[in-house]
């Protein structure tokens, strides 16, 4: 039984990875286009992300004469597979996550810590000065918006602990399986508001998009950490910075709107399980059209400075608030 569940959760797994790297793929080529929309540009096609993707794969890995080639090579690989396993974690719908009883929310946070870190590997190990404050800037951000990112997930989980949510209280399953909005009152529910605009505002850190697309910052420091890289490995980065803005929006729709489609309909079996993981994935783009293609649109660049104070004062203020908010409703 042991061998057989350990065989099911591999196809499984295999799948859904498979599954996340397509979606991920077609979500960036519609980010783009309705990015161009809003620009009054007609944008790429669709499947655009695809075409580039095939086009480095048929090309040249180059690797600098001053780089260390291990760290080099290895690092997009760590990168994109850190993102891939970052959905085993996350329900979809109405279906337990693959490795649920493996890991909980703490996981889901290392692993994307662990994406950006490699990043930043790859960009000190090219040996290329740009590269290098691309890398620090990576760096400098995720200390940044790490802090507000803690504060949310442990309020979530104080609160599931508290209210009596069934399930573990790290456990994003728990959170898909009962909203945490109706589990508060109006000064709780007003504690959460302040969480996941918070949590909101952590994601173009996360991704290095719009206003935090600091570490890359095209017209300024040229791509910044993949400057060097190219053919696979560059391939991979690309996968990568795609996966980060699903993943996050996956977890924003996990932990804040959790809402069964096919159960408010009273469906029942396989027709609950189908119609919530389409819904899920709905949810998901919407929310990354919102969240990551609006605000990339809307807002300029900060300077490495503005996001670092951007997070570690004002969002951080925010989800702090919001634990505040959430405490004393648990305590009235």
């Amino acid at each position: 039984m042991i061998v057989i569940s350990l065989i099911m959760r591999l196809i499984a797994g295999t799948a859904l990875m498979l599954l996340v790297a397509v979606l991920a793929l077609l979500f960036d080529g519609a980010d783009r286009i309705v990015h161009a929309r809003m620009q009054r540009r007609l944008g790429p096609p669709l499947l655009q992300p695809f075409l580039d993707l095939l086009k480095l794969l048929g090309k040249e890995n180059i690797v600098p004469r001053r780089a260390v080639p291990w760290a080099y090579n290895g690092a997009p690989w760590l990168a994109v597979a850190a993102m891939l396993l970052v959905f085993l974690y996350i329900p979809v719908g109405s279906l337990p996550p693959v490795l649920g009883s493996e890991g909980d929310l703490i996981l889901v946070i290392y692993l994307l810590g662990l994406s950006g870190v490699a990043m930043a590997v790859g960009g000190f190990a090219s040996g290329n000065p740009i590269a290098n404050v691309g890398a620090q800037r990576e760096l400098i951000l995720m200390m940044s918006y790490e802090l507000p990112l803690a504060v949310v997930v442990a309020t979530l989980a104080h609160v599931a602990y508290r209210t009596g949510m069934p399930g573990e209280p790290f456990s994003l399953e728990t959170f898909a399986g009962m909203s945490v909005w109706g589990a508060m009152g109006k000064v709780g529910f007003l504690g959460i508001l302040c969480l996941f605009l918070a949590l909101v505002l952590v994601v173009p850190g996360e991704t290095g998009k719009g206003p935090m697309d600091i570490p890359e910052a095209k017209t300024e420091i040229l791509e910044g950490l993949i400057i060097e890289y190219s053919g696979t490995n560059l391939a991979m980065f690309k996968i990568t910075f795609a996966l980060r803005a699903t993943a996050m929006s996956a977890i924003i729709v996990a932990l804040f709107l959790p809402w069964s489609l096919g159960g408010a309909l009273g469906l029942g079996s396989i027709f609950l399980f189908a119609l919530d993981f389409f819904w899920f994935w709905v949810k998901v783009f919407v929310v990354q059209i919102l969240f990551v293609t609006f605000m990339r649109t809307a807002f300029g660049r900060f300077k490495i400075w503005q996001a670092a104070e951007f997070y570690l004062i004002k969002v951080a203020g925010l989800s702090i608030a919001g634990m505040i908010l959430a405490s004393l409703d648990l305590v009235m």
